[in-house]
């Protein structure tokens, strides 16, 4: 079986399925969303970008996501170092949990958000008698950025936790280092690579978030109105050069983000 698989043919194959897997869903629609960005001019694509409404929403989506993946960044750190230093009975489960955005619908997550936090719930009647207003707002568009984009930072910090040697610790301890300082010398730098790669990852998929977002974002423009709602909008009013300019802006943000991800794992391997 093994020298069938090594096979000139078999080999040539695999790496032609492989690479038409490629072209097929993920070159030729990135190709596809830019030629359509250019496909009425250059002129036409800078007043579709120079639209306020457009670049509103674009700056809105890059505040709130970042936001969001702070907030994952420090909540993910502490939940990845939960389940690897603590023992505890529910451990499996929450270990587990983790990973339900993942499988879950974002429509789903955006409406148990609504649900939980809407104005007929108790935790929504709540902030309102407080003067918080949470769902068809900004918060609700973060809550939901950080529901879909939760797995990210827990995932890439906790093998980085698992991997590091006790002993380096116990040795630092030795020395005479306090707890703060063992955890800012030793513990911090092997979780630094997983926490800012795993945030770059989260605030990337923010970016993009659709589902669970435009179920809580009121679609005001300037206000709550993200850039994946103004796409589907524009799409619906049958402007789809507009929306594809939109979107490539977040496609290059993206690349860049992945780039700058793969310059940092490059950099931790050396």
């Amino acid at each position: 079986m093994n020298s069938l698989l090594r096979h000139k043919g078999w080999t040539w194959g695999f790496r032609s399925t492989i690479l038409l897997y490629f072209v097929v869903l993920i070159v030729l629609p990135i190709l596809g969303v830019y030629y359509n960005s250019f496909s009425l001019g250059l002129k036409n694509f800078v007043e579709s970008i120079s639209d306020p409404i457009a670049w509103r929403s674009v700056l809105l989506t890059l505040r709130l996501a970042l936001i969001a993946a702070i907030i994952n960044v420090a909540l993910g750190t502490m939940i990845a170092w939960v389940l690897v230093r603590y023992k505890f009975p529910l451990r499996p489960l929450l270990n587990s949990l983790v990973d339900l955005p993942f499988a879950l619908p974002t429509a789903v997550g955006g409406l148990m958000i609504l649900l939980l936090l809407g104005p007929g719930s108790l935790i929504g009647g709540a902030a309102e008698s407080l003067g918080l207003e949470i769902v068809f707002h900004q918060p609700a568009i973060v809550i939901a950025m950080i529901f879909v984009t939760f797995p990210f930072v827990i995932r890439a910090v906790q093998p980085l936790l698992e991997e590091l040697d006790p002993s380096e610790e116990e040795a630092a301890y030795t020395m005479g280092a306090t707890g703060i300082r063992v955890f800012r010398k030793v513990i911090l730098p092997s979780m630094a690579p997983g926490m800012i790669g795993g945030g770059m990852l989260a605030f990337s998929r923010a970016l993009a978030e659709f589902g669970a977002v435009v179920l809580v974002a009121g679609n005001i423009p300037g206000r709550t109105l993200v850039s994946s709602v103004f796409i589907y909008g524009e799409v619906e009013s049958d402007n789809p050069t507009g929306a594809a300019a939109v979107s490539i802006i977040l496609l290059t943000l993206s690349f860049l983000i992945l780039w700058l991800i793969n310059m940092a794992q490059m950099r931790g391997r050396r």
